[in-house]
């Protein structure tokens, strides 16, 4: 077994030692014999599945000795689960960026640097808040794949039968607007909401509200900061008044009723909510479920008081990594440069799944499909006012605890605002200090 594995080596430069790699293994050379399976974790479903599992499949034009074996519907606690039982795959996609600093000073991905330093890759062909949120403190452990960008979708009919004719473009506007276009039952009953304020739910998650006021999570010292932050307070002050607007027990009545997040049955399809917060990729899934509902998209409404907000928002982004313990690093890496650099994997994925793409290139690219209502996000990209999570060596955990609270306060119990966030900062920083800092 020993002689076979060490020709298997030999005759196949995309071969490693299985003990996790160097980040400096040989990478597959395209007239190899040897054959080899690439094993590809992703969260992605359906149409979406087969979208990708096209792009992945791209990798056989340059190396055909190599297959590829995509498996969906794996999230990140699969993954980390089979990282852990020795069993990872070769290559990790992950929906989101928010346990990337954990997985970066842990060692759960594996440092990319020494493949983008041998292969003489410059990185300033993404853009710098993408480069910024796939790496933790200057290492670089995985590319992006594609960005997410989170605008915000009303539905035209409705607004125009209520008399407005553009989206709104302060919290104040859409507090007013969320009132003019909620639709009551005769029993008292929401029938349609202007805005869901529950959180987190769909798309209504603190990381996503936040850079609608400029709130931000962690401090100069590395800390948390939330109780001494006026954005923080003036964003769960504004959430309360739409709570109350609807009632907490009616919101919950209303939101069991709502479909899935990415199904047909979503309210904004159903014609169940007026106006959301979500992802560019919302343009793809109404084209394909819910062709009929007309729409419209713009940046979010900002904080009356951060008006040179506007045109900002969230950003997050799918990324691609090579996990611990991968058996055939080389190999994935080469996967990994075609789904992250390569312009046209790029342009087609994005015009596949509605995503923006991550390079410069890509984003000028005259194959990329541009509409109105994706345009929006396209702006929003280059606009120079996006904000990602902070990456930190607890994960996610600073989000969660976020969001646990948001919970409590739109249940009423939380009786101090300051109070409350002092508690989530307390809770946090303590995370933070048993990892070693944020």
């Amino acid at each position: 077994m020993a002689a076979t594995a060490a020709l298997l080596s030999a005759c196949s430069g995309a071969a490693a030692p299985s003990g996790g790699g160097t980040g400096d293994a040989a990478a597959a050379a395209p007239h190899e014999d040897a054959k080899l399976t690439l094993t590809v974790y992703s969260k992605f479903t359906s149409r979406e599945y087969d979208i990708v599992t096209k792009g992945l499949n791209k990798l056989k034009a340059k190396y055909p000795n190599i297959e590829i074996k995509h498996e969906g519907n794996q999230d990140d606690d699969k993954l980390t689960q089979s990282i852990r039982s020795g069993n990872p795959p070769d290559v990790a996609i992950s929906f989101f960026t928010d346990n990337l600093g954990l997985w970066c000073s842990n060692g759960t991905f594996q440092d990319l640097k020494p493949y983008l330093d041998r292969d003489k890759i410059d990185v300033n062909v993404i853009p710098q808040a993408v480069r910024d949120y796939t790496t933790y403190q200057g290492k670089r452990c995985a590319m992006p794949m594609l960005s997410d960008v989170y605008g915000f979708y009303y539905n035209t009919d409705m607004l125009t039968a209520a008399g407005l004719s553009a989206p709104p473009k302060t919290t104040t506007q859409l507090l007013d607007y969320a009132k003019k276009l909620t639709q009551f039952n005769p029993d008292g009953s929401i029938k349609v909401a202007g805005f869901m304020p529950s959180m987190p739910f769909y798309s209504n998650k603190a990381e996503m509200w936040a850079p609608n006021w400029g709130a931000t999570w962690i401090g100069p010292d590395g800390k948390s900061q939330l109780a001494d932050s006026p954005e923080w307070k003036e964003m769960f002050d504004f959430q309360k008044k739409l709570i109350d607007f609807y009632g907490h027990d009616k919101i919950e009545k209303f939101k069991s009723g709502l479909g899935d997040e990415y199904s047909a049955d979503h309210g904004f399809h159903r014609g169940k909510i007026a106006m959301m917060i979500d992802g560019e990729y919302r343009t793809a899934f109404l084209k394909d479920q819910a062709p009929d509902v007309k729409f419209g998209t713009a940046p979010p409404p900002v904080a009356d008081s951060k008006p040179d907000r506007y045109g900002g928002g969230f950003t997050t982004g799918t990324i691609i990594a090579i996990p611990k313990g991968a058996k055939n690093p080389g190999a994935s890496w080469e996967l990994i440069k075609q789904m992250s650099l390569d312009t046209d994997t790029l342009v087609e994925l994005a015009n596949g799944l509605k995503n923006v793409p991550s390079t410069i290139a890509s984003l000028s690219d005259p194959k990329l499909e541009v509409n109105p209502q994706f345009k929006t996000f396209l702006d929003m990209y280059g606009g120079g006012k996006l904000l990602p999570n902070p990456s930190t060596a607890i994960g996610d955990a600073h989000l969660k605890a976020v969001n646990d609270f948001a919970e409590k306060w739109q249940a009423g119990s939380v009786p101090d605002l300051t109070a409350g966030l002092k508690a989530v900062d307390a809770q946090i920083n303590d995370a933070l200090a048993q990892k070693g800092g944020g």
